[in-house]
Formats: structure tokens, C-alpha cells, sequence
């Protein structure tokens, strides 16, 4: 198993689409941003100023990328793109009410037909993460919640926790007795 390199960096889920309101798996289907989606990104953008970002990566999916790219207008900077940061395949269960089955995809009990399994996720997420941060930073990642579930298990942390859509995240490797911090604090009292 891939581990994450220990480097900081800033994570970005995307901003709302009507699947995400309704509660469907979107997996790879392309479902665009919705209203609150683009005005989660401009808040976003605007919390994200002044914070050093260096570059940005993102999912080549729209909903990810257009996050990606109102926050890299604001911060003066070109977007990135790189298909491994796309969300997961869901298979059979992409349109799909999120339910039972995604427990069960998570713990590797059960992978929908036509999925990806969640051990391949978390070793395309790490890949991914790392080679982003690879760049000088702190550098930006926008991608999708599954896959950001794959890398809160790479950090050994708790895995099936619901991301809200554009919060950014800073995110601190191990120092001395801790362990990964991903730390989503109120707007004004964001790390710069």
C-alpha cells in the first residue's frame, strides 16, 4: 500500500450538484455544478485568498473542475487537471439513492457491479495526492468525496464521513504523537 507523502496541502471537495442535494451516487456520470454549487465555489475562492497556494490540481469531472477553475481565478493561478483525481466508478449503483451498499463498498465487504473497488480508489487517491504535492506548495486539490474517503483511510483515519462541498480543508501531515489533521476551522480562522 501507497502511503501518503507527509507535505501539507489544501483539499477543496466540489460545490453542490442537484445529485449531491438529492442524495444520488454520482460516481463518474457528469453532473454539473447546480446554483448553490457555483456560489459555494465563489465562497470558497474567497476564503482560499491569501492562503500561499502555490498550484492547483484537480478532477477532469465538470463539477470538480469548475470549482477548481472559480478558485483559480480569483487566486491568479491555471488549473491543473488529472484524471486520477476523478471520483469512483459506481457501477450499477451510479443515479442511484446512497444507502447500505456504500458501507459495504467501503469496508470491501461488497463492490457494486461495474465499480471500482475502494482498495483501488485509495491506491489511485494516494498517487494522485502525491503527485500534486510534488509541486512546490501549499498546493490545492479539488476532487470528490469517495475519494477523499480513500484518503482519510491512507491517514488512518475514520474512514465513511460525509465531506460538505467546497469547505476547505487544510491538511497536516504527522508531527510528533499525531497523527494526520484535517482541520476545516470557521472562514476568518482558516491557517494562512
Amino acid at each position: 500500500m501507497t502511503d501518503l507523502n507527509p507535505i501539507p496541502f489544501w483539499f477543496l471537495r466540489h460545490g453542490e450538484t442537484d445529485w449531491n442535494a438529492r442524495m444520488l451516487s454520482q460516481g463518474r456520470v457528469d453532473i454539473p455544478l447546480n446554483a448553490v454549487g457555483l456560489a459555494q465555489a465563489e465562497r470558497a475562492a474567497e476564503a482560499l485568498v491569501g492562503r500561499g497556494i502555490r498550484s492547483i490540481h484537480s478532477s477532469t469531472l465538470s463539477r470538480a473542475r469548475v470549482t477548481a477553475e472559480i478558485v483559480a481565478a480569483r487566486l491568479n493561478l491555471p488549473v491543473n487537471l488529472d484524471p486520477e483525481l476523478r471520483e469512483c466508478a459506481f457501477g450499477v449503483q451510479e443515479g442511484q439513492m446512497m444507502s447500505g451498499w456504500f458501507d459495504d463498498w467501503i469496508a470491501g465487504i461488497a463492490t457494486p457491479e461495474g465499480a471500482e473497488p475502494f482498495s483501488e480508489l485509495r491506491e489511485r487517491a494516494v498517487r494522485a495526492i502525491n503527485r500534486a504535492t510534488a509541486h512546490p506548495g501549499p498546493v490545492l486539490i479539488v476532487a470528490h468525496g469517495a475519494l477523499w474517503r480513500a484518503v482519510r483511510q491512507a491517514a488512518g483515519l475514520e474512514v465513511n464521513i460525509r465531506t460538505p462541498n467546497a469547505l476547505p480543508l487544510w491538511v497536516e501531515p504527522p508531527s510528533g504523537h499525531q497523527g494526520w489533521r484535517f482541520v476545516a476551522a470557521e472562514w476568518s480562522a482558516l491557517p494562512s
